[in-house]
């Protein structure tokens, strides 16, 4: 059922001047023609026409796809864009309106997207500001390659291929160069360049209900921009597989469209449609530079992400190929001051990965404390048993954590525990120096720094490093209980003074702290160590659950309202008692066996 779409906009017929009000108040290089609502032009505000002593680029069409077209006025590029309305040609007096004001003794050059709308309107603009005494050039754009040939008379449409050969004129113009030298380049590079999409949603126009077309699990190839149908409705695929997909249809040597030999140089351009998260348009790039290196055996020389030109709010994206040479670099990678043109894009493409340095703690240990030892003592013996048991209790509640902190957190407190637990289970075998507590611990912490990620990752870091710092102080071999409760102390007030929680905040403090007070207690009463462990681990667990009373003072619980804690216990106290109840009960049952 269609359902009427929300958009933050005032009256549904003023959007288009109203972002032209904005956009040139956020750029000072750009003016707009006072002629709202008829006349809607953005122009280069260093410009005017009787003076300006280059070629004029002007380029237009319906508004719903910015940042294209007046986005990418600027010099080295657009010198005027005239906006029609949302998805609708703009008018001829517009059009001329734009060609009187920036257009000098050397002429303008028009770039028109193949519609035939926009082809109607400034053809009878170019032809009536040639009358007037313009010297006016146009070069047509039709870089859809989703649609097999022939077309009959309408020819490809025009889609974000469009931006580079903007990119191209507007270089071109600023070098200097004649109308008749521009209007060539433009044209020669508008033949170069190839472009296909893929839609997940249907846009919506502002003031107008959101259409239903495409259903759940669909994608739409072969998109239109301005809402209509594509060329096919398929299953939703991975990226790899639309990618793969999308690059095959617009180098496919049966159409020919962009006809490219293997071992040339090609522009990618993935353009997003207006809904599309940069993280998902990075993906697509990601996934189509080794496609066009390996399966089509094309060198990748330029690459630009982001949102080019839009349709409204659909989602998906586009791909654009562009045939490239020397020339055309060039032109690419000349200065301009458009808002939109991505910076940082020019130049030769070094590798994209490079080797991850070793930190120096493992680079520079002998292979002797690098490794476990081929003999454990009696500390290296009960070390093993601890950490083994401490982790698989993570694991072992992974779920629960995750459904905990789906209610009060972002979900993902037993995933992240779990990578840290399979890590140090992982390395335990390999790396840790058993027989040395202090290594040992540290060693800890370099296995959860690899892997886990977010707080809960540098706060376990944290407890690694200063429980080290203070084993390290100690130059016995063996560590004694009161020294390891000297450790645990030292840990939980490094957490304490760089997380700011405190007893009480709902963090794993809350299970640390009781089972610190109640080790350190126990010790100094002359407790044995391994039941003053026990004891101080019952602390943890009851300390855990106490939880559930507090209103966070940290993290994101902080968010969460107090009838929803109070349900819940909080995740990150509950895995801490866990692993450190478990660790306490390997140890017991390590002394009963011995």
């Amino acid at each position: 059922m269609a359902f009427q779409g929300k958009k933050l906009i005032n009256n549904p017929d003023d959007v288009v001047t109203e972002f032209i009000e904005g956009l040139v108040e956020t750029y000072p290089g750009l003016q707009y023609l006072d002629g709202f609502p008829e006349v809607k032009v953005v122009l280069r505000a260093d410009v005017s026409g009787a003076a300006y002593d280059k070629v004029a680029i002007i380029s237009g069409g319906g508004s719903g796809h910015e940042p294209a077209n007046a986005g990418f006025v600027g010099e080295g590029m657009l010198t005027a864009a005239i906006c029609g309305e949302v998805f609708a040609s703009p008018q001829v007096d517009a059009i001329l309106a734009g060609i009187r004001a920036v257009t000098g003794p050397m002429g303008c050059l028009l770039i028109v997207t193949n519609y035939t709308g926009d082809r109607l309107n400034f053809g009878l603009a170019a032809e009536q500001a040639k009358s007037e005494g313009y010297k006016v050039e146009t070069v047509i754009v039709g870089d859809d390659c989703a649609l097999p040939p022939p077309r009959g008379i309408t020819g490809r449409r025009g889609l974000a291929g469009t931006i580079l050969v903007h990119k191209v004129a507007g270089a071109a113009a600023a070098s200097g160069l004649s109308l008749t030298e521009v209007a060539a380049e433009a044209k020669r590079a508008s033949e170069m360049i190839g472009t296909m999409g893929v839609a997940l949603s249907v846009c919506t126009l502002p003031g107008q209900v959101t259409s239903d077309r495409l259903g759940p699990g669909k994608m739409e190839l072969g998109l239109g921009i301005h809402g209509e149908a594509g060329a096919a409705v398929a299953d939703l695929q991975s990226v790899e597989v639309i990618v793969s997909h999308v690059l095959k249809q617009i180098l496919s040597p049966e159409t020919n469209y962009v006809p490219i030999p293997r071992g040339n140089g090609v522009v990618l351009m993935v353009n997003g449609l207006g809904a599309t998260p940069a993280m998902e348009l990075m993906i697509a790039a990601g996934k189509a530079v080794p496609q066009l290196q390996l399966e089509h055996g094309l060198a990748v020389d330029r690459v630009y992400t982001g949102s080019f030109m839009t349709s409204l709010d659909m989602a998906g994206f586009s791909i654009t190929i562009m045939k490239t040479d020397q020339a055309i670099l060039q032109r690419l990678d000349a200065v301009t001051k458009a808002p939109y043109w991505p910076i940082g894009v020019d130049g030769n493409r070094p590798p994209a990965k490079i080797p991850v340095p070793l930190p120096p703690s493992r680079s520079t240990k002998s292979d002797e404390s690098l490794g476990r030892p081929q003999h454990l003592n009696e500390q290296g013996q009960l070390l093993e048993v601890a950490i083994e048991a401490a982790a698989n209790a993570i694991i072992d509640i992974r779920d629960s954590l995750n459904d905990w902190d789906s209610k009060v957190g972002d979900g993902d407190c037993g995933s992240t525990m779990y990578r840290g637990a399979v890590a140090v289970l992982e390395d335990v075998k390999k790396y840790y120096p058993l027989n040395d507590a202090g290594e040992t611990v540290n060693e800890i912490g370099s296995s959860i720094r690899r892997v886990m990620g977010g707080t809960s990752g540098i706060i376990y870091n944290i407890f690694c490093k200063a429980a080290y710092a203070t084993l390290k102080e100690n130059s016995q071999s063996a560590v004694t209980a009161k020294q390891w409760a000297e450790a645990f102390e030292s840990s939980i007030a490094a957490i304490s003074k760089y997380g700011g929680a405190s007893a009480g905040d709902r963090t794993l403090l809350d299970a640390l702290i009781p089972a610190s007070v109640v080790l350190q207690e126990k010790l100094n009463a002359g407790e044995d160590p391994c039941s003053a462990f026990l004891l101080s681990s019952e602390a943890a667990c009851v300390g855990a659950e106490s939880t559930k009373h507090m209103q966070a003072q940290a993290g994101r619980s902080t968010y969460v309202p107090s009838e929803v804690l109070a349900s819940v216990p909080d995740p990150g106290a509950m895995a801490a008692a866990s692993w450190y109840r478990a660790a306490a009960l390997a140890i017991k049952n390590k002394y009963k066996t011995s």
